[in-house]
């Protein structure tokens, strides 16, 4: 990868880094109501895949997505107004954090039931197929979701039909509270357990944007040539607690230290220094973002009531049902 390519992916990155510590300040000052999960920590899983990914293909994420709507192209503005409960929000204040979608860029929402998205993913991969459009269908998942059903009943599906499908695991060591291996079989959660459908399963470093980018445009040209899903466990570390009532107090110190240290923005940041490149305007770029998304968040209109039950169904209205 060139320095261009990396210092683009970097900014992204800084972007998502500096709206998430925006989204945890605003939180803290009262400004967002209910609770947020934050990704920091994740930015390269959700830069590098998405640069992989054509821009008509669908993603699917869960409640810790802030990361995946703003690399497929959703502002800060738009997903903190949502998280602020403002008319101008991402679904105009009726998602909230753990529901972000902008479909007009593919990402297809974040989801806060542990799986739910899984099949769903398969399903969109499925439209696909029926269409013959060559799209793929990504769906984000955290490692707790490997022990639930959903991921088997996914995973065999897709297999079965061999659908242009991607299951990325974003593996940052706790399901909640619980550490992932003491409660699972294998050591892999994620990549073990695909052999067991006949998928390919691979393991990558989480943390550096180049490698995710790689292991996934892989998968991608595999899917599209119609050879059927890929399994991805990306090994990262949330930098909060699972959420923000959450002080991660359970996570040993040095583990901590020892993730810290091997921070997404560094490692990209490394990589551009021996290219001769500097980071110094696309950080001054994301300060003035993420400076004028907040004040435009705060200052925008409260949603209308009379709104509520529209872009709740296709049609606009329930009739359907009866």
């Amino acid at each position: 990868m060139d320095a261009t390519e990396l210092l683009r992916l970097y900014e992204r990155m800084a972007l998502i880094r500096r709206t998430e510590k925006a989204a945890h300040d605003l939180f803290m000052s009262g400004h967002v109501k209910g609770t947020t999960h934050l990704a920091a920590g994740h930015e390269a899983i959700a830069v590098g895949a998405s640069a992989a990914l054509r821009p008509d293909d669908y993603v699917f994420a869960t409640y810790r997505g802030h990361h995946h709507a703003l690399a497929r192209g959703a502002t800060p503005e738009e997903c903190l107004a949502e998280l602020m409960s403002r008319a101008t929000g991402l679904c105009r204040a009726k998602g909230g954090s753990m529901h972000l979608t902008k479909a007009s860029v593919g990402m297809l929402g974040s989801y806060a039931i542990v799986g739910a998205h899984l099949p769903m993913a398969v399903g969109a991969a499925w439209s696909a197929r029926l269409r013959g459009t060559e799209q793929i269908a990504v769906a984000f998942f955290g490692d707790g979701a490997t022990n639930i059903g959903a991921f088997h009943e996914a995973l065999n599906l897709a297999a079965v039909w061999k659908l242009p499908v991607l299951f990325v695991c974003e593996n940052n060591l706790y399901m909640e509270y619980t550490p992932i291996a003491e409660v699972t079989a294998v050591a892999r959660p994620a990549a073990d357990r695909a052999y067991a459908y006949g998928i390919p399963g691979e393991v990558v470093d989480g943390n550096d944007v180049v490698l995710v980018r790689e292991a996934v445009a892989g998968l991608a040209e595999r899917a599209r040539a119609g050879e059927g899903p890929g399994v991805l466990e990306a090994l990262t570390y949330r930098h909060f607690g699972h959420s923000r009532a959450d002080p991660a107090t359970y996570r040993p110190a040095e583990e901590v230290e020892r993730w810290l240290k091997h921070d997404p923005l560094d490692l990209a940041r490394a990589r551009l220094e021996a290219l001769g490149a500097d980071t110094a305007e696309a950080d001054a770029r994301v300060e003035k973002t993420v400076e004028a998304a907040v004040e435009a968040a705060k200052n925008a209109p409260a949603p209308d009531p009379g709104e509520a039950l529209t872009d709740v169904w296709a049609d606009g209205g329930a009739a359907w049902r009866t």
